[in-house]
């Protein structure tokens, strides 16, 4: 099975993902390839130096996110250039990625761990959607706590993402990571029986 794995931020999906690999699932993380596509000597990178120029290079070849950040964060056509360049080199890595586990063992779990899964509209990518799921007010809590922001800026952050509700109502699974660890952890046990994993 080939698993879209998505939540609100400070919801648990690492937690969760890591439960998942420990029990034999194969992951994609797109962060990890959000990062990878802009190492020196990708395409991407080439294409964001020729739209952005050198002053987005840090001393070392890398990319210096914070600079590249400051530019785009002020100005959306700008964002939707830089969007332009890396989606499609995400989700082309992210599948070449995903083919190589599911050939390499059709019967298993492949899981793609997509911050924003709905938001970019790729849930049909996916055989089945899992949703890591808190009440919002737990989210704000625990954003709060994670990130030490004062309230306002993480309800900010949070409502840049679609309302957690409605990604738990779109789900095919539903991990309520409201209570304890073990909690969680026997609702992977029942997730992994349910889909013939076990």
């Amino acid at each position: 099975m080939i698993l879209g794995l998505t939540g609100g931020i400070a919801c648990g999906k690492s937690t969760v993902s890591a439960m998942l690999v420990r029990r034999g699932a194969q992951l994609v993380d797109a962060d990890k390839v959000a990062r990878e596509v802009v190492l020196p000597g990708e395409p991407a990178l080439d294409e964001i130096i020729s739209l952005f120029g050198q002053g987005v290079i840090a001393e070392d070849g890398t990319l210096n996110r914070r600079e590249l950040g400051s530019i785009v964060f002020a100005d959306a056509d700008k964002l939707k250039q830089l969007e332009r360049i890396l989606h499609p080199a995400i989700r082309g890595r992210m599948r070449e990625q995903v083919e190589a586990y599911e050939a390499a063992d059709p019967h298993g779990l492949v899981v793609a761990d997509i911050p924003l899964l709905y938001e970019t509209g790729q849930a049909d990518s996916y055989e089945r959607i899992m949703v890591v799921y808190i009440p919002r007010l737990l989210q704000i809590q625990r954003l709060m706590t994670r990130n030490s922001l004062p309230q306002e800026e993480a309800v900010r952050r949070i409502d840049l993402q679609m309302d957690i509700e409605e990604k738990r109502q779109r789900a095919d699974f539903v991990i309520d990571n409201s209570g304890d660890l073990d909690a969680t952890e026997r609702q992977i046990d029942d997730f992994w029986r349910e889909a013939g994993l076990a």
